[in-house]
């Protein structure tokens, strides 16, 4: 059995240019990080005897080979490995998945991690990272970006320089443990009960930049050039330890982020978001990810505490969180040879 630990992530700036769609015109730019929240796969080769297939996440699929697993990402990985043994899969996330941290990267790039653990062709992250990119960009098609794949491989703080034939240039940002623990306290991290597709989400944005005749077209694409920029501003405050640039540089981002499609917003988080700035001294948030749900971040400097209760009142708990300094991981291995086969003499 192979146990492999992947993280989760938020997105600092410049989340939708790690598109394609945008790219591939006029290059991505993304600065993120790793946190302690984790994906974890499970990977079991069966006795022959089994004569099955166990594919265990929110459903459990019995099959008789790879092509009848429904599960997409999981069906194309055991593709590319050739997988023909019947095997066990499984995976446990410590946050639910559809909620803007990025757990289809980190399940894809955890299998994949297990994978090659398995077939013993180990790879740099960038290699592991540009596979699963194939896999949903290219083989599934789905309308997402490069982000995810990168982060849950590298881990830490991450800079993400999209080029437009898609190749990716990590940067590794130098944050302390000071400067990310006074990060993870100041920048409160709040579930809203809300789970969505990203792929639903994202596919408007997608389209809309994708097509030059479509009206909301021009608007789009401002959006994502400015929502680029106000990420590398993002990263040079971090760089500068000012947190509360970041933060305000956070409420401009998202509020271009918001002008993408009106699927990204939420109408209870925007209304509560003004009264928590108002009330609570908050200086900038955002719905993580694509938007549409999931988790919000608020960047509140003195009242965190009277935050969270607020928050709580409205059916939306604090999530704690820290920074995470590495990528995906085998965590356990064992080999056939240390299973029990017996009585002890």
């Amino acid at each position: 059995m192979i146990i492999t630990q992947t993280p989760f992530r938020i997105t600092l700036g410049g989340g939708g240019t790690d598109l394609p769609s945008f790219y591939r015109e006029h290059g991505g730019f993304v600065f993120t990080m790793a946190i302690d929240k984790f994906m974890y796969v499970f990977l079991h080769r069966l006795p022959v005897t089994e004569r099955k297939t166990l594919i265990r996440y929110s459903q459990v699929e019995v099959v008789n080979s790879v092509d009848e697993i429904r599960h997409p990402l999981a069906r194309e990985a055991l593709r590319q490995y050739g997988v023909r043994e019947y095997i066990e899969l499984a995976s446990l996330a410590d946050l639910p998945a559809r909620t803007g941290l990025g757990s289809s990267g980190a399940y894809l790039v955890g299998l994949l991690t297990a994978l090659r653990a398995w077939r013993r062709t180990p790879a740099p992250p960038a290699e592991v990272a540009e596979e699963a990119c194939r896999i949903e960009m290219e083989i599934l098609k789905e309308p997402v970006g490069k982000q995810d794949q990168y982060i849950a491989a590298f881990g830490g703080f991450r800079t993400l320089e999209i080029a437009r034939d898609g190749t990716v240039t990590v940067g590794s940002v130098p944050v302390d443990s000071t400067l990310a623990l006074e990060l993870a306290h100041k920048a409160r991290m709040y579930y809203t009960g809300i789970q969505r597709s990203a792929t639903a989400v994202l596919q408007h944005q997608d389209e809309a930049a994708r097509h030059a005749d479509r009206p909301d077209h021009a608007r789009v694409v401002e959006s994502l050039l400015e929502i680029r920029e106000i990420g590398r501003q993002i990263h040079r405050a971090v760089l500068d330890r000012d947190l509360d640039r970041f933060a305000r540089l956070m409420d401009d981002h998202w509020a271009c982020k918001r002008r993408l499609s009106s699927s990204v917003s939420l109408g209870v988080v925007d209304e509560l978001y003004e009264t928590v700035k108002r009330d609570y001294g908050v200086l900038g948030g955002k719905i993580i990810g694509a938007g549409g749900g999931g988790f919000v971040l608020l960047y509140c400097p003195e009242r965190g505490r009277e935050l969270d209760g607020f928050m709580a009142s409205h059916g939306m708990p604090r999530v704690s969180w820290l920074p995470c300094r590495h990528g995906a991981r085998v965590v356990a291995e064992f080999a056939e040879s240390d299973d029990f086969d017996g009585p002890a003499e």
